[in-house]
């Protein structure tokens, strides 16, 4: 395993190649945001910010980013405070969530909608944080010994299985997508429903799948809808 944050990001660079353009590492500024925050981020993290920019690993595991092209995708959005919450309220009514809420931030999510958190433990040592994964819609967590990078690194290479990702992940090779640029007004809105915070505007992936057809996008009648197809769906749909 890489012994540094650096040879982590290479690592996976070999693996994934970032953009050819990717955002300009002097547009975060890192001291800034980890004060909004209110503490530190994982060297490893910063890295593959700067290198890769805001989009998505193997055009379903979504990696939120300061510039990230919407609200519910920037680091510093309400994403992590969202899924605390419902966390803190599934906890509360017996649902398994194997750590303290408090101590878990969401740093990704999945076309599947999984959510990728940190366990911020300890808080004040972030390049020891390791990863989990959360299924929203069940009791399902998985757990990697690890950092981010390393775990997209080893999903990535075929090395670690998460079960609750689709079997076809790596059926198309690996790539990293850019995120679109989104327009004015095109961000996707947070919605309360029965007192449980949700993300976005919703549509059945049936209605998706149609109207993904019939747009031009060519998808196969099973499996995950890739993210630039959702995205686009957003685009389209701005007042909902």
């Amino acid at each position: 395993m890489p012994s540094s944050a650096f040879e982590a990001v290479e690592a996976l660079v070999r693996l994934c190649p970032p953009p050819a353009a990717p955002t300009p590492p002097s547009a975060t500024d890192w001291a800034a945001k980890e004060g909004e925050l209110g503490f530190r981020l994982p060297d490893d993290y910063k890295r593959l910010c700067d290198a890769y920019g805001p989009g998505s690993f193997g055009d379903f595991i979504g990696i939120r980013h300061p510039l990230g092209a919407t609200d519910w995708m920037s680091l510093t959005g309400p994403m992590a405070t969202i899924v605390e919450r419902q966390l803190e309220v599934d906890r509360a009514g017996g649902t398994l969530v194997p750590h303290d809420p408090r101590r878990l931030f969401a740093v990704g999510v999945t076309d599947n909608g999984q959510y990728l958190f940190w366990v911020t433990e300890p808080q004040d040592a972030p390049d020891r944080w390791r990863i989990v994964v959360h299924d929203a819609r069940g009791p399902r967590w998985f757990s990697f010994d690890g950092g981010l990078v390393a775990f997209l690194a080893a999903v990535l290479g075929g090395r670690t299985r998460v079960p609750l990702f689709p079997d076809g992940l790596l059926d198309e090779g690996v790539c990293f997508t850019p995120s679109p640029e989104l327009r004015p007004g095109d961000e996707p809105r947070i919605v309360t429903v029965t007192g449980t915070a949700r993300h976005g505007r919703t549509l059945s992936t049936d209605a998706l799948r149609v109207w993904a057809r019939a747009n031009g996008y060519e998808l196969p009648p099973r499996g995950r809808i890739p993210l630039r197809v959702r995205t686009a769906w957003e685009r389209a749909h701005p007042e909902g």
